[in-house]
């Protein structure tokens, strides 16, 4: 019988299809695996921006884990939006119960819009208790920001900040990090991994593409590294294909005009090519 590479991604709804779980099973689709689900929070959210948010409870995320791990299993979990320490705590628990090898997490703390979807005080509890769970944490540089309490100016800031923050995640397992670069000035974007696998950089440099349609960019790289991840590749690799990945669907959502705020990409663009 053939065997589906699998992805579970750990993360919140959003409304308008454009970020969170219904990004990530759109790409997760999309890169050539499976994907199953657990949501952590339901957002009202619309291209203007988040307007409210409600938490799943913490026993059912607990639960959807479960349902999925006990039976279908994942070669690869990405993580997303998560909302609270307790709910940080339950998902940590189930990582380390089924003992997963392959998580992406995507250090969501505040929204494009500028609302926070972590609660302050649970960045601590992230640092502590999910990282060190994880194989590749994919902050921008803001997020590294608050997590080491530095600036970040330059490519060699971010290869410091990339390294410094494996080296606080690297408890149990080496913890690899891929520092985002997509807020700095200038037409070419460059993102820093720092793979703690073998110590060595890898700098990924990309032309910006003009579009108004960015929204879920974050959650749609994570899924896409989880998804090649899954299917075997090795860590830069996943990196590479991820990155080319959202720059495709960028540049394939460039045109269309959905809603009256930032559009989302075009995570469909090869079945679109094809109709």
């Amino acid at each position: 019988m053939k065997k589906y590479n699998t992805v579970l991604t750990i993360a919140g709804s959003d409304s308008s299809g454009g970020a969170g779980i219904q990004a990530d099973i759109k790409t997760i689709s999309a890169c050539g695996c499976y994907a199953a689900s657990a949501i952590t929070s339901v957002t009202v959210q619309n291209t203007l921006g988040v307007h409210d948010a409600f938490a799943v409870p913490v026993s059912v995320v607990a639960s959807q884990i479960d349902a999925v791990l006990s039976d279908i299993g994942a070669d690869a979990v990405k993580i997303g939006m998560l909302t609270c320490a307790d709910t940080l705590c339950a998902v940590a628990e189930s990582l380390n119960k089924y003992n997963i090898e392959n998580t992406v997490l995507d250090t969501v703390f505040i929204s494009s819009s500028g609302r926070h979807l972590l609660q302050p005080q649970a960045v601590e509890v992230m640092r502590t208790r999910l990282f060190p769970l994880c194989r590749l944490i994919t902050p921008n540089i803001p997020e590294a920001r608050t997590i080491l309490k530095t600036e970040i100016l330059s490519v060699d800031d971010m290869k410091t900040a990339a390294r410094d923050i494996s080296l606080l995640a690297s408890l149990h397992r080496p913890v690899s990090v891929l520092l985002k670069g997509g807020h700095c000035d200038g037409d070419v974007l460059t993102d820093v991994l720092y793979n703690a696998e073998n110590g060595k950089f890898s700098l990924y440099e990309a032309q910006k593409i003009e579009s108004d349609n960015t929204h879920g960019t974050g959650c749609t790289l994570s899924s896409a590294i989880a998804s090649y991840i899954a299917r075997g590749l090795t860590l830069e690799e996943s990196v590479c294909m991820g990155k080319q990945f959202v720059d495709n669907a960028i540049r394939a959502g460039a045109d269309y005009k959905i809603g009256s705020g930032t559009g989302p990409l075009n995570h469909i663009f090869a079945i679109n090519d094809t109709i």
